[in-house]
């Protein structure tokens, strides 16, 4: 059995001006929100949450990759990614990370854009309405800072007390005029500095 889902939704935000200038090409930051009724909800303490994941878990990330790739517009497209998760108010912050911290999960999305970096990610608890960050970033290097990209929506009526809402999100580019350079040119420079010490 699947996990029992109200509703998917998908957020689309095209940006093509930043500080009063255009951009070569528009930034286009797209997230797929599945709206899941948390299925430890009313149940105590559980202590092993594993069996739901098994049972769940990868069919929920395959159903969401194919969405948010679809939504913007293919896989090879995508240059930044991210994923969150925000469990209703009678829920455990460990019930929403069970469903998205797993490779079962997580795998569907890195091998669908031939990721080389981590996933990142945000897990919090909040009630209908409450705002979803959904961090990004190079999804092939951690240190490319333009890349550091936060795709920010919310459901009205979600999650409600015993939900989980599950975001994936993506980017087919970096921040606009992005200038503050990458991790590798700061430790080039901090090298350099110590140099000449």
């Amino acid at each position: 059995m699947s996990f029992e889902i109200r509703k998917i939704v998908t957020c689309i935000e095209e940006t093509f001006i930043e500080g009063g200038k255009a951009a070569a090409k528009p930034v286009t930051m797209t997230g797929v929100a599945v709206v899941l009724r948390n299925p430890w909800h009313g149940r105590g303490f559980v202590e092993d949450l594993k069996p739901e994941v098994r049972a769940h878990c990868s069919e929920l990330g395959a159903l969401m990759v194919e969405r948010l790739c679809a939504a913007i517009g293919g896989a090879g497209r995508i240059e930044a990614y991210g994923k969150a998760a925000v469990v209703g108010e009678e829920g455990e912050i460990e019930h929403a990370s069970a469903v998205i911290h797993t490779l079962r999960f997580g795998n569907h999305y890195r091998e669908a854009v031939d990721a080389k970096s981590y996933l990142v990610f945000t897990n919090k608890r909040g009630g209908a309405g409450t705002s979803i960050q959904i961090p990004m970033m190079h999804k092939d290097d951690e240190g490319l800072r333009s890349h550091y990209l936060t795709l920010e929506m919310q459901i009205e009526d979600a999650p409600r007390a015993n939900e989980i809402v599950a975001v994936l999100g993506a980017a087919n580019g970096g921040r606009m005029h992005s200038r503050i350079g990458n991790r590798y040119l700061d430790l080039q420079e901090i090298q350099a500095e110590q140099a000449h010490k």
